[in-house]
C-alpha cells in the first residue's frame, strides 16, 4: 500500500521561511515523478510545482517561481519543498503527490496516482 506523508507544515510570519517534506513508501520512488499543490479554504487543488524523477528538472507556478524550490532524495524516499518569502497568499494545506511519468509539468490534479494527508501552512504575523 502507498503512503506519502508530509511534514513539516506550521505557522510562520510574513518573510519567514519552511521546509516541508514527504515521505514516500509502499512504492519504487524513483519511478515516480513529485508534485507539490495547496489548497486554500474553500478552494481548489492548485498546482505548486512538481519534479522529474531523477530530481533534475523542477517545474514552478508562477506565484512561487524564485521563492519555492523542490528537491529530492530518492535514497530517503523523499521530496521536499522549501519554501522562501513566504506571504498571507501562501496559506493552505499543502500536498504532495506522487505520478509514474516521465512527461513534466503534470499541473492538474486528476494526473497523480497518489496523494498525502495535507500538512497545514499559515503565514500570519
Amino acid at each position: 500500500q502507498v503512503h506519502l506523508i508530509e511534514s513539516g507544515g506550521g505557522l510562520v510570519q510574513p518573510g519567514g521561511s519552511l521546509t516541508l517534506s514527504c515521505a514516500a513508501s509502499g512504492l519504487i520512488f524513483g519511478d515516480y515523478a513529485m508534485g507539490w499543490f495547496r489548497q486554500a479554504p474553500g478552494k481548489d487543488h492548485v498546482f505548486v510545482g512538481c519534479v522529474s524523477w531523477s530530481g533534475g528538472i523542477s517545474y514552478y507556478a508562477n506565484s512561487v517561481k524564485g521563492r519555492f524550490t523542490i528537491s529530492r532524495d530518492n535514497a530517503k524516499n523523499t521530496v521536499y519543498l522549501q519554501m522562501n518569502g513566504l506571504n498571507p497568499e501562501d496559506t493552505a494545506v499543502y500536498y504532495c503527490a506522487a505520478v509514474q511519468s516521465v512527461m513534466i509539468p503534470l499541473r492538474d490534479p486528476s494526473e497523480y496516482d497518489y496523494w498525502g494527508q495535507g500538512t497545514q501552512v499559515t503565514v500570519s504575523s
